[in-house]
């Protein structure tokens, strides 16, 4: 048996960190959504503060309440963006460095998190409610802001690289 170079060490340290976030942010989302669904009835929102509320949805779209009631397809089309990001997730947390890893694991997390919403309801929960951007979830969260830390990370490490 072949003992692991340097880097494969050090991708495998990291990818455990990875792992890790994906796994505290799928764990807080699940968390979140069966709070929700326990104490809210759906269509409920209550006041938080002036400018936010809490108010239970089921979206069976997309972000943004696109292609409702498309949920099978919606799978299918997750699964193979989760394959192509597992396949990826080496290359994009080697040229992003801290961000880009950072970044898979906070899309990954919250990718998983939907699907599985998607799997065990038929479409996703959402309850964080701003009043001036659909309703949204944790999940939606951690996608959204792993995307820009992909692309921050990807652009950086291509400047740097630059010069």
């Amino acid at each position: 048996m072949r003992s692991m170079t340097s880097q494969e060490k050090l991708y495998a340290i990291r990818f455990g960190g990875i792992m890790m976030i994906a796994g505290a942010v799928l764990l807080l989302d699940r968390l979140t959504k069966a709070w929700v669904r326990h104490h809210f009835q759906l269509g409920e929102s209550r006041r938080v503060a002036a400018w936010f509320y809490l108010t239970y949805v089921q979206n069976t779209g997309t972000a943004f309440g696109f292609f409702q009631g498309n949920n099978k397809a919606l799978l299918v089309l997750a699964f193979v963006i989760l394959g192509a990001l597992l396949y990826g997730a080496r290359g994009l947390s080697e040229r992003g460095g801290f961000w880009g890893a950072l970044g898979v694991a906070l899309v990954l997390g919250g990718a998983v998190g939907n699907v599985m919403d998607r799997i065990h309801f038929g479409q996703v929960i959402d309850f964080l409610d701003f009043r001036v951007w659909p309703v949204f979830n944790i999940a939606d969260s951690a996608i959204s802001i792993g995307t820009v830390s992909i692309m921050v990370g990807l652009l950086f490490k291509d400047r740097s690289a630059a010069d």
